[in-house]
């Protein structure tokens, strides 16, 4: 079965299937609803095969289901039957999650995703565990987000981000016990050299993770 992966950003949505050559970026921003994002990536995907959608979603999901609007898109996802609006089963997980999976080489693994905000996500063993890291509290009455999201880096510039980024990982990496910890997401790329024990990840494991979605029983327990 074919399956067509979704990846759902705060400034594009990126769509890949198995048998494709090439991503295919759509812009998204601050009017994009959920009704506008399935209508344009069919639009854009007219012609394809697929037969199931992996979605990765830029907010809280529960039970395979948005349960919160993306902060920096348009509102009408909750409560939105993806499922019919695509015409065939799918399954959605947090976008971090997402890029988790398919960043994942065993063990004991925290993911970070470095974009417009912070995503997170925990697997052990096999088992993905989304996660909110992004809101709690980290400096001067400031969340991790605002120090390691784009708006931070900014502000702030380079040199600081990269060292608030490093900051913020070695805790992350010491509370939880995890045996390395990935960094992902679009502004990884500013960093050349990574510490021991903290790994470089590419955007392109969202769609490795999308396809994952569909072929490990363990991930039920975040999608």
């Amino acid at each position: 079965m074919r399956t067509l992966v979704i990846d759902v950003g705060g400034t594009h949505v990126k769509v890949f299937a198995a048998g494709r050559k090439e991503v295919v970026s759509i812009a998204s921003g601050q009017t994009m609803t959920a009704k506008e994002m399935v209508r344009r990536v069919l639009t854009a995907t007219n012609g394809w095969k697929y037969s199931r959608v992996s979605i990765g979603y830029p907010g809280a999901v529960m039970h395979g289901r948005p349960i919160s609007e993306p902060k920096n898109l348009a509102g009408g996802w909750v409560g939105f039957n993806f499922t019919r609006a695509f015409g065939c089963p799918v399954r959605i997980v947090n976008d971090a999650a997402m890029q988790a999976l398919g960043s994942y080489h065993g063990g004991r693994m925290l993911f970070l995703g470095l974009g417009t905000g912070l995503g997170s996500a925990l697997i052990v063993d096999g088992v993905l565990e989304p996660m909110e890291l992004a809101h709690l509290p980290y400096k001067k009455g400031h969340t991790y987000e605002d120090y390691l999201g784009n708006r931070s880096l900014q502000r702030r510039g380079k040199r600081k981000w990269r060292r608030h980024v490093i900051d913020v990982t070695r805790r992350f990496k010491s509370a939880l016990e995890v045996d390395y910890v990935v960094l992902g997401g679009g502004n990884v790329r500013l960093f050349r050299r990574l510490p021991a024990g903290i790994r470089r990840g590419s955007n392109d494991h969202a769609f490795t993770g999308g396809f994952r979605m569909w072929q490990s029983r363990q991930i039920k327990r975040g999608a």
